[in-house]
């Protein structure tokens, strides 16, 4: 019995089913589809990784581009943007990285610097438009 729980705990913990990885697992390799739905991907990752997505300024995003990463090419699309401070002010233009895995939306990443050396941005209202 007392052996029975570790090892069911780490059958919930090991794995996280179907989910995409950027290191290791099958599913990230091999060439990456095109992310049709960036656009909206891109809102809802945001929404969900902003502490207060409401009232974002100035934002823009450049199309999705390959990037190397981990050793493999993934499509990346990155932002600027002016988010909401918890105290209501706005303090600096943010500059993330969002990686897409599989044509989805997967993760953003905060030193984007080098991700998107050369970015081409164009307007991104609906990041501004963003609601809780």
């Amino acid at each position: 019995m007392i052996l029975a729980l570790p090892l069911a705990l780490a059958g919930c913990f090991g794995s996280d089913g179907d989910r995409p990885s950027l290191i290791g697992g099958s599913q990230a390799g091999g060439p990456q589809p095109f992310p049709d739905n960036f656009r909206s991907d891109t809102v809802a990752l945001m929404r969900a990784y902003l502490n207060n997505p409401v009232a974002v300024r100035e934002a823009s995003m450049a199309d999705p581009i390959q990037r190397e990463l981990g050793g493999r090419q993934f499509f990346v699309s990155c932002l600027r943007f002016t988010p909401r401070e918890t105290d209501g002010s706005y303090k600096g233009m943010r500059e993330r990285a969002v990686v897409f895995v599989n044509g989805r939306a997967d993760r953003v990443v905060d030193k984007a610097s080098e991700l998107c050396a050369g970015a081409v941005y164009g307007p991104f209202p609906e990041l501004e438009k963003m609601t809780r």
